[in-house]
């Protein structure tokens, strides 16, 4: 008599359409937690937008993100997105990024904060995302829309 297999995992073959499944789905869960919506699910942690539009409140806002987190007891302790849009996507171009704000940026998106560039912005300024330091992924909604979008998802918004 054969051995059972110790695995609970099923032991029949994956059809095309199944395998298509999975990988449709895991590429979901991939794209929620790259985005931050992972942590952002649980119902205990705090959801931040953080609005950024202003080139001179860059740094000051990377800083208050930094002190949020902080103030939170660390990262796994609340769920935070960056939006930017307007003239402050120009601090996040790789080309021409102070060392200070890509040290902070880099430490923002090692902690799970959320990237998030304006679809319009970036056309506008004739710009795309491999133009951008790394961790920012593209709102084709536009950046107001999207956080008018994460209000309604229960994020707190807060434009320093």
């Amino acid at each position: 008599m054969p051995a059972k297999p110790s695995s609970s995992l099923p032991t029949e073959p994956v059809n095309r359409r199944g395998l298509v499944a999975r990988l449709v789905a895991a590429a979901a869960a991939g794209a929620a937690v790259f985005n931050g919506e992972a942590l952002a699910a649980a119902p205990d942690v705090p959801r931040v937008a953080y609005h950024l539009s202003d080139m001179d409140k860059v740094a000051f806002v990377l800083g208050n993100i930094a002190n949020h987190i902080e103030g939170m007891g660390g990262p796994d302790k609340v769920a935070i997105v960056l939006v930017v849009h307007g003239p402050a996507l120009n601090a996040f171009r790789q080309s021409a990024a102070n060392p200070d704000i890509v040290r902070k940026l880099s430490k923002a998106s090692a902690q799970g904060v959320g990237l998030e560039a304006c679809g319009n912005t970036l056309k506008a300024q004739k710009l795309t995302l491999a133009e951008l330091l790394p961790g920012f992924v593209q709102v084709d909604q536009g950046g107001v829309t999207r956080l008018a979008q994460l209000q309604a998802e229960g994020y707190a918004y807060l434009r320093p």
